[in-house]
């Protein structure tokens, strides 16, 4: 038996390998046949009855031809396996189509076709075909789902062969699997406005003519070998000297989205936990800002970004923002918590430039991480932080009274610093969070006159 696109069935290794495997996929029937025919063989010699004899070595070879014929019969049969999607959010179903030609131009006995998953996946999925003639196909489906992000492996494909009389089964495999990727849950965000400063960095609209090619007309005096059609004779005339056009690339509103993994800053597990809300409300401000044509960064408390990340991060509005998204999504899909203890390295990280509008999910913060944290104010246009209490998360609401004061005095430290500082309860919607976020932000611009514009997210 030969395969397609699942790859090849695994291959015989030696006449003495193949009577050992043969044997072994001898069935309860066939096995009892054979314990029947030998004790009526032993009974006819120590009898002397040659009718009980030949009714014993029938008994024994019928089981013993089937598993030779089986094993060597040699189907050539071509299989396949089809995700729709390949990429699924947590709690949703995906449909897995396995397909199978049978390509040579003998037909093929019973086929029982399993395919291997991972049991957060559900059963094992076993199809049973029947006679599949030369050049047929059998084509079958069957469904996944997963409340737990991750990639989980499909495969490989299995055959099982029988003869027909339930004397003998074997099994044969492909060599290939396929991934499934159970990406975070993204909830869609309303577009709000969030003030704050940001040099070089404005209003999303504004900063989005960069896209239509518009030049930002800055005069300079010519130089020898400057284009001639770029001369910029209103210049020229106030200057009394030959001036050019000058190109300067407008910049892209930028937003980097900090979320923290620290593993003791997150307690539980499961898709109701702290750290997956975390997790899936990363990825969804993440989905709505390269919508919105920011350029976007995932940064985690480790230091690191999402592999194939630009300096600028991701740029959305283009025609890369969808593969861009679908890497981001990857990278959280198997994110896990980080060996770390404190938000220095993201602080180093982040203090190398202006970023922007900075949004960040942090788990519990202590007097120490606070104090980070409130510095990563000082090089960001704009910043929104949805502190996590994971204590709260999976405590009764009763046992709650005393660490809630010490969250409350670390949300009023971050504002003071300048955060649009939220408390994140269990089973909040990030929906009505974003929301509330922007109008925090509003009335504290109001409030404390604040000055310019901040990027439209």
């Amino acid at each position: 038996m030969t395969s397609g696109s699942t790859g090849p069935a695994e291959a015989d290794h030696g006449e003495r390998s193949g009577v050992r495997t043969a044997l072994a996929g001898l069935t309860t029937r066939g096995r009892s046949f054979l314990a029947a025919g030998v004790a009526a063989a032993v009974c006819a010699y120590v009898l002397g009855q040659s009718d009980l004899l030949r009714v014993g070595l029938l008994l024994a070879v019928l089981p013993l031809v089937c598993a030779t014929v089986l094993y060597r019969t040699r189907y050539r049969v071509a299989g396949s396996r089809r995700l729709s999607p390949a990429r699924v959010p947590a709690g949703s179903e995906a449909r897995v189509h396995l397909r199978m030609d049978n390509v040579s131009r003998l037909p093929t006995g019973l086929l029982m076709l399993q395919d291997r998953v991972p049991y957060v996946l559900g059963p094992r999925p076993r199809f049973v075909l029947d006679r599949v003639e030369p050049g047929g196909r059998r084509e079958v489906s069957y469904r996944v789902r997963s409340d737990l992000r991750g990639r989980y492996p499909l495969g490989p494909l299995q055959l099982r062969l029988s003869d027909p009389f339930g004397m003998c089964e074997l099994t044969r495999s492909f060599s290939t699997y396929d991934t499934l990727t159970v990406i975070p849950r993204v909830e869609p965000l309303p577009p709000v406005r969030f003030s704050g400063e940001a040099k070089g960095y404005g209003d999303g609209r504004q900063r989005s003519l960069a896209l239509a090619g518009e030049d930002d007309v800055i005069p300079r005096g010519y130089r020898y070998g400057d284009d001639l059609r770029r001369v910029h004779w209103r210049s020229t005339a106030r200057y009394g000297e030959l001036m050019v056009r000058r190109e300067e690339q407008p910049q892209r509103a930028r937003c980097t989205v900090l979320l923290d993994t620290r593993g003791p800053a997150f307690q539980g597990a499961g898709p109701d936990s702290a750290f997956e809300w975390a997790v899936s409300g990363a990825a969804s401000v993440l989905v709505h800002m390269l919508e919105r044509g920011f350029s976007v960064r995932l940064l985690t408390d480790t230091g690191s970004s999402v592999p194939g990340e630009g300096s600028d991060g991701f740029a959305g509005a283009s025609q890369e923002s969808a593969d861009a998204a679908g890497l981001m999504m990857d990278t959280l899909a198997v994110i896990d918590h980080s060996d770390g203890t404190g938000l220095s390295r993201a602080y180093d990280v982040l203090r190398g430039g202006n970023e922007g509008l900075l949004v960040a999910f942090f788990g519990d913060l202590d007097d120490e991480q606070a104090t980070v944290v409130a510095k990563m104010r000082q090089r960001s246009g704009g910043a929104v932080a949805f502190v996590l209490d994971s204590g709260a998360w999976v405590r009764e609401p009763s046992d709650v009274a005393g660490p809630l004061d010490r969250g409350e005095e670390r949300l009023r430290m971050l504002r003071e610093a300048g955060w649009t500082a939220l408390s994140v309860p269990r089973g909040a919607s990030l929906d009505e969070l974003w929301r509330q976020a922007d109008r925090a932000r509003t009335d504290a611009a109001v409030t404390g006159g604040a000055r310019g514009e901040g990027g439209a997210a």
